[in-house]
């Protein structure tokens, strides 16, 4: 029996195509500073990460920020976040792996809460957009679930190319993108090179992987 080639992957782009966590952490800790608060450490973001993001501040704040403090930490991280990411790079292996599926004749896109107007010509840049049907960044406010946004992207896919929601898997490294792939009947693989540990995508209920070459393999078989 051959591959099947109906097999769609829907890929997350911040930490998990994307290698940014040095930029991150550095744009996190630009906005802790605008409002006195501590630096953070990776293993500590990683631990205590989630969205929408200001249930994140809150988590060290002890309190939601107010929606001026929200504008501010926002604008800040975005500005530091576009200097410190010119110096990260792809996951190792993640041109490859796009190629390998593409060229198994399967289909993939690529859906980021990342501004849709900064994410194209970034994904342009890397020389990998031929890999995938469709791009799709945020288009509105930051800060909120991805939930809503994998919806607009299955339908345009299933609109477009047939796109079958019951074998489609998602690859992310957040919590968030499981939650919107269970929205939409996919099914999802969670990578711990990201923005959260392993401990926490644990609770999650879905296959927790270490590479994004063990997230291919495993998103071929619950797609299968």
């Amino acid at each position: 029996m051959g591959m099947r080639t109906d097999m769609h992957i829907v890929w997350d782009w911040n930490g998990t195509l994307f290698h940014d966590n040095d930029a991150i952490i550095g744009a996190t800790n630009a906005a802790f500073a605008e409002l006195g608060l501590e630096p953070i450490t990776l293993e500590r973001y990683r631990a205590l990460y989630c969205v929408p993001v200001p249930k994140f501040y809150e988590r060290l704040l002890g309190r939601l920020p107010t929606d001026a403090e929200w504008e501010l930490m926002d604008g800040v991280f975005h500005r530091h976040y576009q200097q410190h990411r010119i110096r990260c790079g792809l996951t190792d292996g993640a041109a490859e792996l796009l190629a390998g599926w593409r060229s198994a004749g399967r289909s993939q896109s690529l859906l980021s809460m990342y501004g849709h107007e900064e994410l194209v010509p970034l994904v342009r840049g890397f020389g990998i957009e031929p890999h995938f049907i469709r791009v799709d960044g945020r288009t509105g406010p930051s800060g909120g679930s991805k939930a809503e946004h994998m919806v607009r992207h299955l339908a345009a896919l299933t609109g477009a190319g047939g796109v079958d929601p019951a074998r489609t898997v998602v690859i992310g490294d957040a919590a968030d993108d499981a939650v919107a792939a269970l929205h939409v009947g996919a099914r999802a693989v969670l990578y711990t090179g990201g923005s959260h540990g392993r401990a926490s995508l644990e609770t999650v209920g879905v296959p927790v992987v270490d590479t994004l070459a063990e997230a291919v393999e495993e998103a071929a078989r619950l797609a299968a």
